[in-house]
């Protein structure tokens, strides 16, 4: 636990663009939530590769939103069993599953259903909340924290200096 809080520091105090940090984790959030052998997954896999999002946050946010989805499982089943047994629903859930591609989705599965939903309904808003997070967090406590004795003392270490260099180098290769 204690290097998925470091791991998140690390990120959320790296020059990446809070953008991409917020992209990544609203995207694991979708991949966290369902089940992951999903067709959508896969796409969502292919979409962070090709995209500047941070690999990083990607993956912590999916093993944080996977204990999540686990929790959270019920809850989808219901949503998920609300939207198959929707009477004005069930022309769309027909044709879905006579299309091949979509009945590999799993779409009549209430859980798959339910945490596919309920994903793409907070992925914008998530993503604004944690935007702006993170963008108040770097410009208030992250300059507290190196305004205190404790950050002068370690930055003023030889430590710290050589953990400086060999991270310059290690970015620069």
């Amino acid at each position: 636990m204690l290097k998925l809080i470091a791991r998140l520091i690390k990120v959320l105090n790296s020059e990446s663009d809070p953008a991409q940090i917020s992209l990544a984790l609203c995207l694991s959030m979708i991949v966290g939530f369902t089940p992951t052998y999903s067709l959508h997954n896969i796409f969502i896999f292919l979409i962070v590769l090709v995209l500047r999002v941070n690999l990083s946050a990607f993956i912590l946010g999916y093993v944080l939103f996977s204990a999540l989805g686990f929790i959270l499982d019920p809850a989808f089943n219901f949503i998920g069993l609300k939207l198959l047994t929707s009477t004005t629903l069930r022309g769309l859930w027909d044709w879905m599953y006579n299309i091949t591609i979509l009945r590999v989705e799993r779409f009549n599965n209430s859980v798959v259903l339910g945490s596919l939903v309920v994903s793409l309904l907070l992925f914008i808003p998530l993503y604004k909340v944690i935007n702006v997070g993170i963008l108040r967090y770097r410009d208030h406590a992250l300059k507290w924290i190196q305004k205190t004795r404790l950050a002068k003392i370690i930055k003023a270490s030889k430590f710290f200096k050589v953990y400086r260099s060999i991270s310059s180098l290690r970015a620069s290769q």
